[in-house]
């Protein structure tokens, strides 16, 4: 006795062979990784970042950030930058950078670091709280600032914490040589100090359209194989991707 076998059945066995066919023909990678170097610059004749606002933003812009009378004259082509202790903002001595301005937070200050702690405000919060700096800084394909070009990464980061410890980062990482256009997107807490923080991948155009994933950002001290006369903070960006 002969079964007849339903056409709707026999349609759908035949979609799912084929569907199982055709991946294993033409299989897409769920998780593409690959990495980027961030080169973040302050100060010096070629700067890729420059702080636009905040106490410490001011002090790098040669602006006074204040509009009342300090009690006694500053030194000549001096800005003196009261805070709670009466102190004045530490900055390095060879580009005169203020202390915790940047990624790299008080290795800028040249010193020490075991015996500096972060300056407070009247308010207690650190001197450098809520300076936005913006950036548009180089990507290369390793970390000395020679290698190989692949893009830039334009955005801001800020310093978001009470105690200078982490700057919130919003930028988006422009590739070039590609044939659309390129582009990465990430948000995310950038910790100083830390061996490893972590960004959100949020988005994409050209290639990478409908990418979502995450980065793992990793401080490096910087090769000094190619001169810089600012202060460089070097990122090892690995980014890893799903569709």
């Amino acid at each position: 006795m002969m079964i007849k076998q339903s056409p709707f059945l026999l349609l759908t066995s035949t979609l799912f062979t084929l569907a199982v066919f055709a991946a294993a023909l033409d299989p897409t990678p769920e998780d593409p990784i690959f990495e980027l170097y961030m080169h973040d610059l302050l100060g010096g004749s070629s700067p890729t970042a420059r702080p636009i606002t905040g106490l410490l933003g001011n002090i790098y812009n040669g602006q006074v950030p204040f509009a009342k009378q300090i009690g006694f004259t500053p030194p000549e082509n001096g800005i003196a930058i009261p805070n709670a202790n009466g102190a004045l903002p530490t900055v390095n001595g060879i580009n005169g950078i203020p202390l915790g301005t940047g990624l790299s937070g008080t290795a800028y200050s040249g010193q020490n670091l075991n015996g500096i702690q972060t300056q407070l405000g009247p308010d207690g919060l650190s001197l450098g709280f809520g300076t936005i700096t913006v950036i548009d800084d180089i990507l290369t394909s390793g970390p000395d600032l020679g290698s190989q070009l692949l893009g830039k990464a334009q955005g801001v980061y800020v310093a978001s914490s009470g105690d200078g410890s982490t700057q919130m980062m919003a930028f988006t990482a422009m590739l070039e040589g590609g044939e659309y256009n390129d582009n990465l997107n990430f948000y995310g807490i950038y910790r100083i100090g830390s061996a490893m923080s972590h960004l959100s991948v949020t988005g994409g155009t050209g290639r990478f359209k409908n990418a979502c994933g995450f980065a793992e950002v990793r401080p490096l001290i910087p090769s000094g194989q190619h001169f810089v006369d600012g202060a460089e903070s070097l990122l090892r960006i690995i980014v890893h991707l799903k569709y």
